[in-house]
């Protein structure tokens, strides 16, 4: 097994420059999925170079398909035969595992594949997923390894299926809901579906692709097809690493311009709260006139804010603002909506003095704190940059373990980070330690 390394932060200094937005691992992660479905090569531009990317790799070609990544470039081909497993070693690490299985059934009509895995931040149910995959006309059977699913030789079939849950509609359940209904011949009815983006770039993969997809109030509608056609398609900037970067820069005083997102790909929730705070965010022209958003940051207020579906305040950005708010000047609140608890950010964050606690889904953070070095170690993708976000506000020089979390999720994060100015090495930890 590869040694994990832990990062080394020489916090105070303020962060500067340009920094280049990988493509979204969110969006990436279900379009790998969606791809398995094409009748012909598939080819999506900006991939981002992360973990998840491989192993995303490896479980296509573990079921036959041709899948192959350079770097910034992840192609597919159709199997002659797939194999109707999902890797039970791979597909254990990805939260996406039963996504990828949706395609697997969607195209064979039976799939074997492990429970997901991925943060472990709290406890992540694949109930809606199993609901669609029967709804869809597939037995679904449990054990303590995995799950089975098979329709026989009917395959798939047009079905209706809700996907919301206690917490609002499920993301990864709309996806695979979306997978199985392209291969259904006939129409499918998903209600209550996610409108995260990425549901909509997943919806608009497909149809680019020749699946009808039209969304109304509260439904999504999906008319399935017997041939899904390849081809080109670009992913979207990483909403969650722009704003991972913005934060990182307002923590230490600092001004940045993010190339490779637009504006508008970083929803209201995120945008307002970050306004509030006192962020300045313009639409910028980025390298070769791509598009790109400019930070500028200025002294930092306490706001009182809460995670939600899209257009809210992602999930994925709760811990990262969290650390930011540390330097705030006032009382923040700030409550998750997406899962019933979020806080693995929260005791490491107070080994750097900060005054933040957690009661059940509410996190509250008194600053402005001081922050000083600190040794910890992250248990998640966006703990690990919360973590990050405070060593590079603390004096003196922290230690961060965990850093197989933020390869799953940021490509060239420290490298980006050390381009602005942040002083940032990695060493292979100590096999004791």
């Amino acid at each position: 097994m590869t040694p994990d390394f832990l990062v080394k932060v020489t916090g105070g200094t303020p962060l500067s420059g340009r920094y280049q937005v990988q493509g979204s691992k969110n969006i990436a992660l279900h379009l790998y999925a969606a791809a398995m479905l094409a009748d012909a090569p598939v080819t999506l531009h900006n991939a981002p170079a992360i973990v998840d990317t491989g192993a995303c790799a490896r479980i296509l070609q573990h079921t036959g398909m041709g899948a192959d990544f350079d770097g910034d470039t992840f192609t597919t081909g159709p199997a002659r035969q797939v194999c109707p497993v999902i890797h039970p070693v791979i597909g254990h690490r990805v939260r996406t595992t039963a996504v990828l299985a949706a395609a697997v059934l969607a195209r064979t009509g039976m799939v074997s594949f492990p429970y997901p895995g991925g943060d472990a931040f709290c406890p992540r149910v694949i109930d809606r997923h199993l609901a669609a995959m029967q709804a869809a006309g597939a037995d679904v059977i449990t054990s303590d390894s995995g799950v089975r699913a098979f329709t026989g030789t009917h395959g798939v079939r047009p079905f209706t299926v809700d996907v919301n849950t206690p917490y609002g509609p499920s993301l990864g359940a709309t996806v695979t809901a979306m997978l199985l209904a392209a291969r259904a011949e006939g129409t499918s009815l998903i209600t209550s579906p996610s409108i995260e983006p990425e549901v909509t770039e997943t919806a608009r993969f497909l149809s680019h692709r020749g699946v009808g997809i039209a969304f109304d109030a509260g439904s999504l509608t999906v008319s399935g097809t017997d041939f899904i056609s390849g081809g080109a398609f670009t992913i979207a900037g990483d909403r969650i690493e722009a704003a991972t970067v913005a934060m990182a820069a307002a923590a230490t005083g600092g001004n940045v311009i993010l190339d490779g997102i637009n504006l508008y790909d970083l929803p209201e929730g995120l945008t307002i709260p970050l306004a509030k705070a006192g962020l300045t965010l313009h639409q910028a022209v980025g390298h070769r006139m791509q598009e790109a958003v400019d930070v500028i940051s200025g002294p930092l207020t306490a706001i009182e804010t809460q995670t939600g579906p899209h257009p809210g305040l992602p999930t994925d950005t709760a811990p990262q603002l969290a650390a930011m708010l540390t330097q705030a000047q006032g009382a923040s609140l700030l409550r998750e909506r997406i899962y019933p608890q979020r806080d693995t950010h929260v005791n490491p964050l107070q080994a750097f003095g900060a005054s933040i606690h957690s009661t059940g889904s509410l996190i509250q953070i008194s600053g402005r704190t001081p922050l000083r070095a600190a040794e910890v170690e992250a248990a998640d993708i966006r703990a690990v940059t919360a973590l990050l976000i405070a060593a590079l506000a603390a004096d003196g020089t922290s230690t961060i373990r965990g850093l197989h979390h933020l390869r799953r999720g940021y490509g060239h994060l420290l490298d980006g980070l050390a381009t602005l100015g942040a002083d940032i090495s990695t060493e292979p930890e100590d096999e004791e330690t």
